[in-house]
């Protein structure tokens, strides 16, 4: 389950899944609702790979790569293929389609960025600036 939660100049993504794969599927979710809402055609997949010191640096990063697969080549990914997470590396397979995506994000943040086990899930919190 993920949820916006409204900032000035920023919106903020809360996500609460029962793993953490969970929640790399309701990020990439509501990247796509908020990039290019609308249905599902003609899926093509792409593969994304990061690197980074902890497991909320990877969301960042990963995300990031996402919005730059928009930017530039118009790829509007919205669902979660294969996973792999270790400690410092995230390798991803993600299905979207072609598209003219909105230019709402300036950045992906650091500020407010977690991605943590909490009781019998995770939750994850990112910030973009917008």
């Amino acid at each position: 389950m993920y949820r916006w939660v409204e900032h000035t100049a920023e919106l903020e993504l809360a996500i609460e899944a029962p793993d953490a794969r969970g929640v790399l599927a309701g990020a990439v979710a509501a990247l796509c609702e908020l990039l290019e809402p609308g249905s599902p055609a003609d899926l093509e997949e792409r593969t994304v790979s990061v690197r980074a010191g902890d497991r909320a640096a990877l969301l960042a990063a990963w995300l990031e790569e996402l919005v730059y697969l928009a930017e530039s080549e118009g790829f509007v990914a919205c669902s979660l293929g294969e996973a792999r997470l270790s400690p410092d590396a995230l390798e991803t397979t993600v299905s979207g389609r072609l598209a003219e995506p909105r230019p709402i994000i300036k950045a992906v943040t650091y500020h407010r960025l977690t991605f943590e086990s909490r009781g019998d899930g995770y939750a994850a919190s990112v910030v973009f600036d917008v």
